[in-house]
């Protein structure tokens, strides 16, 4: 019987030795940092990558059906008087509205992160990044400095634009865009700078600038042309501003 429960011994050892070795490498790579997670972390990557590529998609089809639909109403305005003079107040008034280009000379303001790496002393991770209320104080800056137009990033935006913050990361119009975030103003570049150095918001992110290293710039740039807005427009209610039938009205929408 001994030597039977030899032979049985025998077997299983080398099985066990296996199974022990298979445990110890899986436990090593584990601990030289082999992250168990990347294949949720890609197909996440994936998904957001895919869903902009939609995104872009669909806005691209909007832009064509609403110049489609324009060119029809165009095409009944001619035909009945009192909508010819509806389009016509409607173009005068898109001007105002941010629905048609607008060029001239601009300030363009870009704020940014602090380096990666960076850890001053005394300095939380918030203290680091661009925030939401950081690139809204500069937009109402350039509206109250008189802005003509203005565009964040690659989108022109008008005064019901919102602008939404995820992190360290910029969503506007379902568009995802990561830092440094650029903010280009039309209008008199004195003015617009002006308006900027007195907004007491912006003075504050300008401590942080100096104190952890957030990106901060400002420079005026010659003959620039910002495109139409092409977002959607939903208002529950408006009011027709007094001046809304003077022609000399100028400025932008209030921040």
């Amino acid at each position: 019987m001994s030597s039977v429960r030899r032979r049985a011994w025998g077997s299983i050892i080398p099985a066990l030795t296996v199974l022990a070795g298979a445990l110890f490498a899986a436990s090593a790579s584990t601990a030289r940092g082999t992250d168990l997670r990347d294949t949720g972390r890609t197909r996440i990557t994936e998904l957001i990558t895919a869903e902009q590529r939609r995104t872009l998609g669909e806005r691209a089809r909007y832009d064509r059906l609403r110049r489609e639909v324009d060119g029809l109403s165009r095409a009944a305005g001619r035909a009945d008087a009192r909508v010819h003079q509806a389009q016509a107040d409607a173009d005068r008034l898109a001007a105002l509205a941010g629905m048609t280009p607008v060029g001239g000379d601009a300030v363009r303001v870009i704020l940014d992160d602090a380096p990666r790496g960076s850890s001053p002393a005394g300095a939380g991770p918030d203290d680091l990044v661009v925030h939401q209320a950081d690139v809204q104080a500069v937009v109402n800056a350039l509206w109250a400095g008189g802005a003509r137009g203005m565009q964040i990033m690659d989108q022109r935006v008008i005064g019901t634009s919102a602008v939404r913050c995820v992190g360290n990361t910029l969503i506007l119009q379902g568009v995802v865009y990561s830092p440094p975030f650029r903010i280009t103003a039309v209008g008199d570049p004195d003015r617009l700078r002006a308006a900027l150095d007195a907004s007491p918001a912006i003075t504050v992110y300008r401590r942080y600038v100096r104190a952890y290293g957030l990106g901060w710039s400002v420079r005026t740039v010659r003959r620039v042309t910002l495109p139409a807005y092409t977002g959607n427009v939903a208002m529950k209610h408006a009011t027709v501003p007094p001046d809304a039938g003077d022609d000399t009205a100028g400025g932008g929408p209030p921040g």
